[in-house]
């Protein structure tokens, strides 16, 4: 049995969109399947304007610039996320301010929110960790009355969605005033390396196009509005090829047949988790009342980080690809001295426990279950056996 813990889903159609790019003469950036698939995240969630990014961190440099973070400004970001959160306005010369996870689950914990806000701080980063939605209620309240920009890190979150004090359901990245999206080939639709910038502040939608055309308004002379153009602002290659937007354009036609087989898994793997809550200790998923579920990854929270290992590497031994997940970035060789120091036990927990099953389109999933149940059955008879040597 050999089950990678990513398998990156074909439709069947991306060589024959590619194809169509090619033959079109046009295959570099902003073509015919560029403009397809930014129309269709337009139309679909209600961005003001979509921007596809050559990846999720491009994105997230996008917004960087747009804010205009300059060294000295503080940005606060989840303690557990990739590292682009960070990167992105790290190079723009900001203090980053980490602020925990929340004790049920990987994202920040918007309680802790306002104590980090200080008169140097321009914006608050969210991540909504596996596609599972952020209060943004409390996040925009606080942004709102602290004169705050709110950027979402929606790289887990295509195709979810977040349900408002006011009963509205509204897509995540559009509640924001800037969101960036992921389309690498681990996301539930992808084009290998890909990303999408989504403004939903009107304030932005000029800038962004010349910030995205290598600090150009070709974009503006493209559509005929100037009748020349030239460098007007800073910026940088920002826009992929017409081949990756092809490449992605057939993974946006199937995105509805692609969710719902994700889901399916993950309601098989969340259905027998109950089982195996009886015979080992670890915390599953949650998902709270006002967020939906896009079954970006399923995870579990073992006990310990010895259990952890010991998980993976029984998985590992069956053939089963188990992976863990972020990295401390608070005690990297790159960031640990510039770490003020404060504790961050929620964040710890999930740095050291947390384990994402294996999530693909093509998933045998009776395979996986079947292995964790052997586990749990060897935790079970292990735990006995100590007991009886406790006697």
């Amino acid at each position: 049995m050999n089950i990678p813990f990513n398998k990156p889903h074909i439709t069947g159609k991306e060589a024959h969109y590619i194809y169509d790019a090619v033959a079109s003469g046009h295959i570099s950036g902003n073509g015919k399947y560029t403009k397809m698939c930014q129309q269709y995240f337009e139309e679909r969630y209600g961005f003001k304007k979509a921007l596809l990014t050559t990846s999720c961190t491009d994105a997230l440099e996008m917004c960087a610039i747009l804010l205009e973070i300059k060294p000295g400004d503080e940005v606060i970001i989840p303690s557990y996320t990739f590292v682009s959160t960070a990167l992105a306005f790290h190079r723009e010369g900001a203090r980053i301010i980490f602020a925990d996870s929340r004790s049920d689950h990987p994202g920040i914990d918007e309680d802790k929110i306002e104590e980090l806000i200080t008169p140097r701080t321009k914006a608050i980063v969210i991540v909504h960790y596996a596609g599972v939605a952020c209060d943004m209620d409390r996040v925009m309240d606080i942004a709102d009355r602290h004169n705050l920009f709110v950027v979402e890190d929606a790289a887990h979150a295509t195709d979810s969605h977040y349900t408002g004090n006011d009963g509205i359901k509204r897509p995540l990245g559009s509640i924001g005033h800037l969101a960036a999206f992921s389309f690498h080939e681990t996301k539930n639709i992808q084009c290998g390396e890909g990303g999408l910038l989504a403004i939903n502040d009107e304030r932005f939608i000029k800038r962004s196009e010349v910030i995205w055309e290598k600090g150009t308004n070709r974009a503006e002379f493209f559509r005929g509005e100037v009748n020349k153009y030239g460098w007007v602002d800073t910026g940088s290659s920002f826009l992929p090829s017409e081949v990756s937007a092809a490449f992605l354009w057939a993974q946006i036609e199937d995105l509805d047949e692609i969710q719902e087989k994700r889901k399916e898994i993950w309601e098989w793997y969340d259905h027998y988790s109950e089982s195996w809550l009886k015979d080992f200790s670890f915390t599953k998923p949650h998902i709270p009342a006002y967020a939906t579920n896009n079954a970006h990854m399923y995870y579990i929270v073992c006990s310990s980080p010895d259990e952890r290992i010991r998980m993976i590497n029984h998985l590992k031994s069956k053939g089963i690809l188990a992976v863990f997940h972020y990295l401390s970035l608070l005690k990297s060789p790159f960031y640990s001295l510039k770490h003020d120091g404060r504790e961050l036990p929620n964040w710890d927990r999930f740095a050291d426990c947390l384990v994402r099953l294996p999530m693909l389109y093509e998933l045998n999933i009776d395979d996986v279950i079947n292995e964790i149940r052997g586990y749990a059955a060897l935790y079970r008879s292990n735990s006995n056996f100590l007991s009886l040597m406790c006697l």
